[in-house]
C-alpha cells in the first residue's frame, strides 16, 4: 500500500487532487472579495457555506464540481449596490425556480431541445471569456513588482512545462508561491488577522428586497444558471468522465438546494460553473476528494477568521490568480474542437461570438437561431 493516496468511496486525497482543488480560485476569490467589500456580505458566512457545499457535492458526486458565486447576481449586486437581503432574495428565488424546474422535468426537456453545437458554443464562449479575464488580471499588474507580469509569465511557463510530467501539482505550487509573494510584499496582512467569528446571522429579506432581488438579480441569473451551471457543466462532466457524467436533473437539484439552504444564513448565491470544473480538472483534480479538501479549508478559514479573512483574500496576488483563470478558460474551451463540420462550427462560432460581445443568453439565442435555419451538411445525419 506504500505510495498510494488515501481513498474514501473512490475519492483520492493526494497532491494532484489538492492541486486541482485550487484551479477555480481565479474565479472564486475576486467575486467573493467584491461581494464582501462592496455589498457587505459576511466573509465568514460566505466561506462557511461555500465550504460545506464543496464537501457535500464532493461526497455526493465524486467529481471536482466547483461551488462558485452566481455571476449575474454578483455583478448586479456589486455594480448597483444591492443589500445583503436583496442578494439573499435573488439567490432564494433563483434557487427555488431552478429546483422546481428540475422536479417537474423541465431541465431535462430543455437539455434535449438544445443542439449539441450550441452547448459547445457556450463552452467556447465562456472559456474564452475566462481566458481573457485572466490575461487582463495578470497584465493589470506592473512588470517588475513581486506581484507582477514577469511573475505571471513564469507561472504560465511552469504550468506548460508541467504538461511533460503527468499529474504534476502545478496549481499547488503556484498557490504556495502566491502565499510567499503575499508574505514578502504585504507581511502586515498576516499579522493583522484577528482570530474569531461571531457565526452566521439569519437573513430575512424585506418586501422591497424581495422585489429588487427577483427583478434585478434572479431574472438575469436563471438563464445563465440553466445554460452554464447545469447544461454546459453536465456536458463537460460527460466529456471528462465518460460513462459517469452527472445528469442535468441532479445538477439542477443541487444548485437549487444550495441556495435554498445557504442564502438564509448569509451564504452567497451559488452554482456549479463549467469553468470551475474545467479549471479544477486542468490542474489535476479527478475525484470529489479535491473539493472535499478545498471545502474543509474554506470552512476552517471562515470559522477561524470570519470577516478578517477578507484581508487575506483581497491581498492575494493577481498575477497568480490570472494564470489560474487563463488555463481554466482554455480547458473549458477545448471540447468545442469536436465541431468538425461546417454547420456545427458556424453554430459554435456564432454562439461564442454572442457570448463574448454581449452575454450568455444572447449567444445562446443566436446559436439556436443559426441551428434552426442553417441547412444541414450533406454528410450530417437526419
Amino acid at each position: 500500500m506504500r505510495g498510494r493516496a488515501p481513498v474514501l468511496r473512490g475519492m483520492r486525497f493526494d497532491l494532484s487532487e489538492a492541486s486541482g482543488a485550487l484551479g477555480d480560485l481565479g474565479t472564486f476569490v475576486p467575486l467573493v472579495v467584491s461581494l464582501v467589500a462592496v455589498v457587505h456580505m459576511d466573509a465568514g458566512s460566505v466561506l462557511l457555506f461555500a465550504g460545506l457545499f464543496n464537501i457535500a457535492t464532493g461526497l455526493l458526486f465524486n467529481q471536482p464540481l466547483p461551488v462558485q458565486p452566481m455571476k449575474a447576481i454578483a455583478a448586479v449586486a456589486i455594480a448597483e449596490g444591492l443589500s445583503p437581503g436583496a442578494v439573499a432574495a435573488a439567490g432564494l428565488s433563483g434557487g427555488a425556480f431552478v429546483l422546481a424546474l428540475a422536479l417537474v422535468g423541465g431541465v431535462e426537456a430543455l437539455e434535449k431541445t438544445i443542439p449539441r453545437p450550441v452547448v459547445r458554443g457556450i463552452q467556447l464562449g465562456i472559456g474564452l471569456k475566462l481566458l481573457a479575464a485572466g490575461v487582463a488580471m495578470a497584465m493589470g499588474t506592473p512588470w517588475t513588482a513581486a506581484d507582477g507580469r514577469i511573475v505571471a509569465v513564469i507561472a504560465g511557463a511552469l504550468v506548460l512545462l508541467a504538461e511533460r510530467r503527468r499529474r504534476f501539482p502545478s496549481a499547488l505550487l503556484l498557490f504556495l508561491a502566491g502565499l510567499a509573494i503575499l508574505a514578502w510584499s504585504s507581511p502586515g496582512v498576516f499579522r493583522g488577522l484577528d482570530v474569531g467569528w461571531s457565526g452566521p446571522i439569519l437573513t430575512v429579506p424585506t418586501l422591497a428586497e424581495w422585489r429588487a432581488g427577483i427583478a434585478r438579480g434572479a431574472l438575469p441569473q436563471v438563464p445563465l444558471t440553466l445554460l452554464n451551471s447545469v447544461i454546459a457543466v453536465c456536458a463537460l462532466s460527460e466529456d471528462l468522465f465518460s460513462g459517469r457524467g452527472i445528469g442535468t436533473r441532479k445538477m439542477a437539484v443541487s444548485v437549487g438546494l444550495m441556495n435554498l439552504v445557504g442564502c438564509w444564513f448569509g451564504g452567497m448565491p451559488a452554482c456549479h460553473g463549467s469553468g470551475g470544473l474545467a479549471g479544477q480538472y486542468r490542474f489535476g483534480a479527478r475525484t470529489g476528494g479535491s473539493v472535499v479538501m478545498l471545502g474543509a479549508a474554506k470552512v476552517a478559514l471562515g470559522v477561524a477568521f470570519g470577516a478578517a479573512a477578507l484581508a487575506l483574500l483581497q491581498a492575494y496576488p493577481d498575477s497568480i490568480l490570472g494564470v489560474l483563470l487563463v488555463f481554466a478558460g482554455a480547458e473549458l474551451a477545448l471540447p468545442a474542437r469536436d465541431a468538425t463540420t461546417r454547420r456545427a462550427f458556424l453554430i459554435v462560432a456564432v454562439t461564442a461570438g454572442g457570448i463574448l460581445s454581449v452575454n450568455t443568453a444572447v449567444g445562446f439565442l443566436l446559436g439556436l437561431l443559426v441551428a434552426i435555419i442553417a441547412p444541414k451538411d450533406p454528410a450530417e445525419p437526419g
